[in-house]
């Protein structure tokens, strides 16, 4: 078959009917084309065809016969490419490229009819409607493209106005040149396939594969406790190759009784998942701490694990306000269900082994401490393992540690003598990729004579499937002052797929309810409701916050009403903790006159690249096109993981110690007059400590606790149609008090998206599976819905910049406290326009009808 790509006639062989994408990516090498969803639903794989914009992923390639097709790198230097850089209309970039393509060609479309004048935000809507971005890029991406519209990227920028994009990889992701793990195809590459557990619970007898290598992936004691549950892996020249041998696997399963309903397994009813200690020793974690505090084991329930305030007082508080002050007592039961991460790039790794080093090039959240674990998993010296992670797309929690990817890979490829790639499908990654655990949240609160918080007692019910380790309640021991209270956490295990930790773990969760506990009090007790949670948060940070918030015309606004369209606003409140990684270090090497900045940290989409590579040009007194950041391998000295809120307070620190380092090294004064002389001076850089120490001791897996928490008070506008049941966001203003604020633009892109993944969390996402079989059932992004560019509120970030100056560089992470509020904060506004309060979550449209009662 003949066709055009990007101007230049090609010849493919498609008797195996491949699909286009197939064609684009792995037989022509154009990688910008990304394979996301294999359904249609995402846009990632969007290429041109005649000019019209085609899913390829649904597309014959056959069909391209004769035709002409334009790919993401077809239209470098377009101003839609341009613009997305220039107005930072990503993060992670692994959906960009779709973008990119179907933008152009709703820009020809918008010239040819209006000329140089700007769409309207439903205009571009309805036009990128078929494109998911789970990072929620959506503000960005509006910017860009109305100002592509109207000329402002016409012409190409020059000298230092091409050096001024605010992302310093923005260029490479918006022309799809940027390399992700999935786009890695080295000579004599195999392709790697895990076989997957079909039973919730079995012991497996025995693996046959005749001839055909394979790796066994199971636990010590051969038993699958989820489906989906990695068994072994086989590898082959191609997917369609691997799948068959997979095949052609014999396992025999002994199966076994499944405890798949959570009620029965908290009453100790059903087969227990974790038969022994050493069992339990192995399961995984849906915390960043999984099993840091210790707790009782009953069956299959684990817990309390508690951080309580004077328990016995706060329950004695709340039984006699029951009977004396009933009206000043809100006791609810609050639910959630589970949100998967659903990074668009899934879990990849590419694994070879050469001359006795174990190379890894793995989309990962923790490049250094994956090394790490990979060498002593494998049995090698630190030296002899490194990873790479430069581009990574997406992670939001569950791309931590030695993942079945990533050990599959390195067994096939020591077994093959080859490179091998894992790369997991659409639905393993929403079958075994990680999600934020399902709970239940008991919550009372009492309040005394004088308004005042008197006790609070909540117990929260983290159902994780195999995994432990989940921490609502005890995140509530942080807010309101210092009244009485008990917290207490339990896990329920099933036999079902084990949680990760995601995005602020058990923030959002207890945020949606004591948050909507909060705005309940506040009703019963006649108050404002940012009135009242002033007077009970001690936190001078969060009380600018909330003066802020009052005065937003929004608040004092019209609401409510009669009518099937309902106007409610509501407000939220959080904080976090403080958390950083003490001894990361930035390396300086003055090479060919530019500064190299070397750190074994990774960008996911958060800008640590571009957050490094500034704090070193800002500290030398440098224009940034004198520094270059290389981020994402291992082999640099140390870096932080990309979790726990814990990178720029941890790089930006350490860049301005080498930096002054450096300036030292070179003898002080103009800095720029010497690099030219400096070839190969090398300093390494240190993060000093904070003033006044941490609150913890010394660091606990690469993370510290530093003095002093976040804060976030959101504000939501939303409307609800009383007759189909849909709630459309339709405004958030987001206050964020998490001091010195390094890169505003990154920074502001991270509090939208934050608040996006909070709308979805509040109003879409809902993991499901079969109550029968233990099987995902919403493992497709059609069934499993993610926000899109048309359920965006329009979002208006506000930065407190002050009280974290005890902090070297004066700031700290906000990549999850932005996120936490905001699902609580939609549900108070949904109270506020109907008078209907929603318990759980999410607020799905049969839900609030049956709660209006129509």
């Amino acid at each position: 078959m003949e066709f055009e790509v990007n101007g230049v006639q090609r010849t493919v062989d498609v008797d195996d009917d491949p699909t286009a994408v197939d064609v684009v990516r792995d037989r022509l090498g154009l990688t910008g084309t990304k394979l996301v969803c294999a359904g249609g639903v995402c846009g990632a794989c969007t290429i041109q065809v005649d000019g019209e914009p085609r899913v390829s992923c649904l597309t014959p390639a056959a069909v391209l016969a004769g035709r002409r097709v334009t790919t993401v790198e077809g239209l470098a230097g377009h101003p839609v490419g341009r613009a997305f850089a220039g107005e930072d209309a990503l993060q992670c970039g692994y959906c960009t490229p779709g973008f990119v393509v179907e933008a152009a060609a709703f820009f020809e479309r918008w010239r040819a009819e209006h000329g140089r004048t700007r769409p309207g935000r439903e205009q571009i809507a309805d036009a990128l409607a078929g494109h998911l971005c789970r990072c929620g890029a959506y503000e960005g991406i509006f910017s860009a493209v109305a100002a592509a519209c109207a000329g402002d990227y016409d012409r190409a920028p020059t000298g230092a106005q091409a050096q001024a994009v605010p992302r310093a990889e923005a260029p490479e992701k918006a022309d799809g040149s940027a390399r992700y793990t999935t786009d890695l195809r080295p000579e004599g590459l195999l392709e790697g396939v895990i076989i997957r557990s079909p039973h919730a619970h079995a012991h497996v007898r025995s693996l046959e594969a005749g001839d055909l290598p394979l790796v066994p992936l199971l636990p010590p004691d051969g038993v699958v406790r989820y489906v989906g549950q990695p068994v072994a892996a086989v590898a082959a020249p191609d997917r369609a190759a691997a799948r068959a041998a997979a095949a052609r696997v014999m396992i025999d399963y002994e199966v076994l009784p499944a405890a798949l309903d959570a009620g029965r397994a908290r009453t100790g009813e059903g087969p227990l998942v974790y038969e022994d200690k050493a069992a339990r020793k192995r399961a995984p974690g849906s915390g960043e701490t999984p099993q840091l505090v210790p707790a009782r084991w009953r069956g299959n329930l684990r817990g309390p694990s508690a951080m309580n305030k004077r328990p016995a007082t706060a329950v004695r508080r709340i039984t006699e306000a029951r009977s004396r002050n009933p009206e000043r007592v809100v006791e609810a039961v609050f639910t959630t269900a589970a949100q998967t991460h659903t990074p668009l790039e899934p879990h990849a790794c590419l694994a070879q082994w050469v001359d006795g080093t174990l190379h890894l090039d793995v989309s990962t959240q923790s490049v250094k401490h994956t090394a790490e674990l990979a060498a002593e998993r494998f049995g090698l010296p630190v030296d002899r393992v490194v990873a790479r992670a430069v581009h990574v797309g997406g992670g939001f929690g569950c791309k931590m540690g030695l993942t079945s990817d990533v050990v599959a890979a390195v067994e096939l490829a020591r077994l093959h003598g080859a490179p091998v790639r894992v790369v997991l499908d659409r639905d393993e990654e929403l079958t075994d990729g990680g999600y934020r655990p399902g709970t239940t949240i008991r919550l009372a609160m009492a309040a005394d004579a004088a308004g005042d918080l008197s006790a609070l007692a909540m117990d929260a019910d983290t159902d994780g499937g195999v995994s432990v380790g989940g921490t609502v309640a005890a995140l509530a021991r942080f807010m309101y002052g210092k009244a009485p209270r008990r917290l207490r956490d339990f896990d329920t295990l099933t036999h079902r797929p084990p949680g990760a930790p995601f995005r602020g773990p058990g923030g959002p969760t207890m945020c949606w309810a004591l948050e909507q506990a909060v705005d309940e009090m506040a009703h019963r007790l006649g108050q404002d409701p940012i009135a009242l949670r002033r007077r009970w948060d001690g936190n001078l940070k969060r009380h600018a916050l909330y003066d802020r918030a009052a005065s937003l015309p929004v608040w004092a606004g019209a609401r409510g009403g009669t009518g099937r369209f309902r106007r409610g606003v509501g407000v939220a409140a959080a904080n976090w903790l403080y958390f950083l990684d003490p001894v990361t270090e930035v390396e300086l090497t003055v090479e060919d006159g530019v500064v190299v900045a070397r750190c074994a940290v990774q960008d996911m989409g958060t800008g640590s690249r571009t957050v490094l590579r500034r704090a070193v040009a800002e500290g030398l007194g440098l224009p940034e096109d004198r520094v270059r950041a290389e981020v994402g391998h291992s082999d640099s000295v140390h870096g932080p993981t990309s979790g726990g809120s814990r990178t720029t307070p941890s790089i930006v620190p350490a860049a301005l110690d080498a930096a002054a380092r450096l300036r030292e090294a070179l003898g002080g004064g103009d800095v720029a007059a010497r690099l030219a002389a400096a070839h190969g001076v090398r300093v390494t850089g240190k993060r000093p400590r904070d003033r006044r120490g941490y609150v913890s001791p010394f660091p606990l897996g690469g993370i510290a606790i530093g003095r002093g928490f976040t804060g976030s008070v959101q504000v939501a506008e939303v409307e609800v149609d009383t007759r189909l049941g849909r709630i459309r966001p339709l405004r958030v203003w987001s206050g964020i008090a998490a001091g010195r604020i390094h890169e505003e633009r990154l920074a502001r892109s991270q509090c939208e998206g934050a608040v996006v993944q909070g709308v979805g969390y509040a109003l879409y996402e809902e993991r499901r599976t079969d109550p029968v079989t233990g099987r995902v059932l919403t493992e497709n992004l059609e069934d499993y819905r993610i926000p899109g560019i048309g359920d965006t509120p329009e979002i208006t970030v506000h930065f407190h910049q002050e009280g974290f100056d005890h902090v070297p560089g004066g700031g700290v992470g906000l990549g999850e406290i932005a996120t936490l509020p905001t699902a609580a904060c939609l549900a108070n506004a949904v109270h506020d326009a109907t008078g209907w309060r929603p318990y759980d979550l999410p607020i799905r449209p049969d839900r609030l009808l049956e709660g209006l009662g129509t």
